[in-house]
């Protein structure tokens, strides 16, 4: 079974994306952990290594995107993890270039239909296990 776990970093308190994105999966028969509201880089980081999580989907939409997520990239690298990282939220074009130029696999915008993130995610974990 895949293991996602879903985290909400920053001071961003709007959730409801990332528990609509979290049913689906867990609905598409993924096992999903969600951290909650205001989670710092290093306790994502470290709740996905420890859960030992196949895939990390950050949800974000404070703006703060280009500082937490590569953070969060960092952490992951130091801890020896290389696990896929997802991000969704409202992030401008030009900035999901950039966070799949440094390692995001997919940046998914408002909309995105929650079919295509878990056929996505299933993919995302069959390439890394390759």
């Amino acid at each position: 079974m895949i293991k996602v776990m879903i985290a909400k970093p920053g001071l961003d308190g709007h959730d409801r994306g990332a528990k609509v994105v979290a049913k689906a999966l867990r609905d598409a028969g993924m096992e999903v952990i969600y951290t909650g509201i205001r989670q710092t880089p290093e306790q994502i980081a470290q709740s996905a290594v420890d859960e030992d999580v196949d895939v990390l989907g950050i949800s974000i939409l404070s703006g703060a995107h280009m500082k937490l997520v590569p953070k969060i990239l960092e952490l992951l690298k130091k801890m020896g993890s290389n696990m896929p990282v997802f991000v969704g939220g409202i992030i401008p074009k030009e900035d999901a270039k950039r966070l799949k130029e440094i390692g995001v696999v997919e940046v998914y915008g408002p909309g995105t239909p929650t079919s295509e993130i878990a056929e996505q995610v299933r993919k995302f974990v069959e390439h890394s296990n390759a």
